[in-house]
């Protein structure tokens, strides 16, 4: 394989990077993203990747990791959280503008191809790459391919319901229109309204998971229920897909306590007699995305 770019488009950076045949960064850049236009976004790109050519000086692929996914039925960027870029042709935009084809994927799913192919997971078969940030992405990897269906939703667990939801906190509202989804308990903002909602505290993850460290005992008991809704979500992967490794990132995968207590929590939700299911941090943190968007290609 040659030399690859790949662009992680976030809504408040978007970052490039240039992989040389080995996936080793030949070429890094990092630039706020013009969020509140999709005209600057394109340029943005453009930019961008005439920068890296001119720089480079090789022939190379493009691939672009996006919040949300480019619907099979219209062509068109959906879900996105950058949302001056739903209902617009993205792709073919930007491969316009380009004068290339250009592979454009999930966010999520570049992750999850990163951390499969030269992160946490490279040597597993079947991999689950998990964000879990302001919002809960996942993607699937078999056999080192990304793996996608006739709608382009595969992973999109944190649009489920959070399984055995006995004892947590309300029905909270989700912006895809539903209730109880378990991006409402799982995300960061999740984390900190249900903490809120116990408590009568009004605190941000960060802030909640420093004062359990500290010894807080309402953030500590809050941080106890959030292994085991993890473990629920996460039990319900595992039912279905059976992988071999499960790769967290974003923010709230930082809390360290997850890869010790939530493998402990598994086997009660599994149907399983054991679970052997690794739960693994990512190895290339906030970069897998513009890793694994360079790796489309692969």
């Amino acid at each position: 394989m040659g030399y690859r770019l790949g662009i992680d488009l976030g809504g408040t950076k978007t970052e490039v990077v240039v992989l040389d045949p080995d996936q080793r960064p030949v070429y890094r850049e990092r630039v706020a993203t013009p969020a509140d236009s999709y005209d600057a976004i394109l340029a943005t790109i453009a930019d961008r990747v005439t920068g890296a050519r001119a720089q480079v000086k090789r022939e190379m692929t493009i691939g672009i990791g996006t919040p949300g996914a480019i619907s099979p039925a219209t062509g068109l960027l959906r879900n996105s959280n950058t949302v001056c870029m739903n209902g617009h042709p993205f792709a073919g935009d930007i491969e316009n503008l380009l004068g290339c084809e250009v592979r454009v994927e999930n966010d999520a799913n570049c992750f999850a191809l990163s951390e499969a192919l030269g992160g946490a997971a490279k040597d597993y078969r079947i991999v689950f790459g998990v964000i879990i940030g302001t919002g809960t992405g996942g993607g699937l990897v078999i056999d080192g391919r990304l793996v996608n269906g006739p709608h382009s939703i595969s992973g999109e667990w944190g649009h489920n319901p959070l399984p055995w939801h006995k004892y947590d906190d309300g029905a909270p509202a989700c912006y895809c229109g539903k209730t109880s989804c378990i991006e409402t308990f799982i995300s960061g903002p999740g984390f900190a309204r249900s903490f809120e909602v116990r408590s009568g505290r009004k605190l941000s993850s960060e802030e909640i998971i420093a004062a359990a460290a500290n010894g807080d005992a309402e953030c500590q008991t809050m941080i106890d229920s959030y292994h085991d809704q993890i473990a629920r979500a996460l039990a319900h992967v595992i039912n279905i897909i059976d992988p071999h490794a499960i790769v967290l990132g974003g923010g709230m995968s930082n809390i360290d306590s997850i890869y010790t207590e939530v493998p402990k929590r598994l086997p009660a939700y599994v149907f399983s007699d054991f679970v052997e299911t690794l739960i693994l941090k990512a190895e290339r943190g906030d970069a897998s995305g513009v890793y694994g968007a360079a790796l489309l290609w692969e």
